[in-house]
């Protein structure tokens, strides 16, 4: 069953619970900058387009900060959509985030940033690396995301077994994991433990496919991930690649419902699965229906840059999902939320939602 959904912008920002919403990731001091053509065909880098650093790619860091302006902001796509659900609550303490960062000064800087936004920063700190970095590269309002994990990679299962961090997750109700933490090596037996809790405790596990490679190369961890989830997020590009790594001949809709339909440990709900396209219809899959929601139309001339539009669309959602809200409401201040943020340079937002 297919139908469409119309609908005016998000209401107002309801009260959450302390600490109910809790990601886990890869947090990352984004280094952001308008660059040429020739920097994207140098580094061998595509537009629209994530992936981590290789050997080729290194230089890349050293030559943003040196040729062009750049700006640093607090990044990490989890840490993005939790930065986003804190601002969109407007709830104190409603959210917290786990992740590794090095003892330097940039990590100092991302702790305050994180804390400054709000949210709790429950970083396991290590002196192996030093704090991830992710190249922004924009170019027309379009960005691509070149990844240096560094502490990010370091980030130990060990960490979420302390009398601490194991107090943070039972207050938890939401759990939110961004696939590039599939990459870090410990991640996925951390992704698991999280999850079973989730599951034994008829909690709310969402994920994020977040990249085209991660689907291609990483195909087995998320594999192993997938059952446990009740919302799945991701964007055109990712859900024509899961599509096609699950050898399904089918368009967006149909494959947002074969995901949908997919096996799961739950039986507590119903699997949601989310399909943002741009400025395309939201596709939402859930009990056997898939609904469109139209994205409300921005003019271009108010478009800065794209980076964190998909993170912000989780954040928004997340927010409304943790207030008990019916899916069009989450999908509405998904959609507030990222057209904010394509107004603005990297996933940034202004002192307090407009809604």
């Amino acid at each position: 069953m297919v139908k469409a959904e119309t609908y005016e912008g998000p209401g107002a920002p309801v009260e959450l619970a302390e600490g109910c919403i809790l990601g886990i990731g890869n947090p990352l001091l984004d280094v952001s900058a308008v660059v040429p053509t020739e920097l994207f065909e140098k580094y061998g880098v595509k537009l629209n387009d994530a992936i981590l650093a290789e050997e080729k790619q290194m230089p890349l860091y050293e030559e943003l900060v040196k040729d062009y302006p750049v700006e640093y902001i607090a990044g990490g796509a989890t840490q993005n959509s939790i930065r986003v659900a804190q601002w969109m609550s407007q709830s104190k303490g409603a959210t917290g985030f786990l992740g590794s960062i090095g003892q330097d000064d940039f990590g100092k800087q991302l702790t305050k940033a994180c804390t400054d936004a709000g949210v709790a920063a429950h970083y396991y700190e290590t002196t192996e690396q030093p704090t991830g970095v992710c190249a922004v590269l924009i170019h027309e309002g379009e960005r691509s995301l070149v990844t240096k994990l560094d502490a990010a990679n370091c980030y130990k299962h060990s960490h979420t077994k302390s009398e601490a961090i194991q107090a943070v997750i039972e207050k938890a109700k939401i759990f939110y994991i961004a696939s590039f933490f599939l990459t870090v090596p410990e991640g996925p037996e951390t992704i698991e433990a999280v999850a079973k809790h989730a599951a034994e405790e008829s909690k709310i596990f969402a994920m994020n496919l977040s990249a085209p490679f991660l689907i291609d190369f990483f195909s087995e961890q998320m594999n192993k991930a997938l059952p446990y989830t009740d919302f799945v997020f991701s964007n055109e590009t990712e859900a024509e690649t899961f599509a096609k790594k699950q050898g399904w001949d089918c368009d967006l809709a149909e494959a947002a419902l074969r995901l949908s339909a997919m096996p799961k440990v739950s039986g507590a709900r119903p699997r949601t699965v989310v399909f943002s396209q741009g400025a395309e219809p939201t596709i939402v899959a859930f009990n056997g229906t898939v609904t469109y929601y139209p994205v409300p139309k921005l003019n271009t001339d108010l478009l800065v840059d794209t980076n964190g539009a998909g993170d912000a669309f989780v954040g928004g959602f997340l927010a409304r999902l943790a207030a008990g809200m019916p899916l069009a409401e989450c999908v509405r201040s998904g959609h507030y939320a990222a057209r904010v943020v394509i107004q603005r340079s990297g996933c940034s937002v202004p002192p307090q939602p407009d809604i």
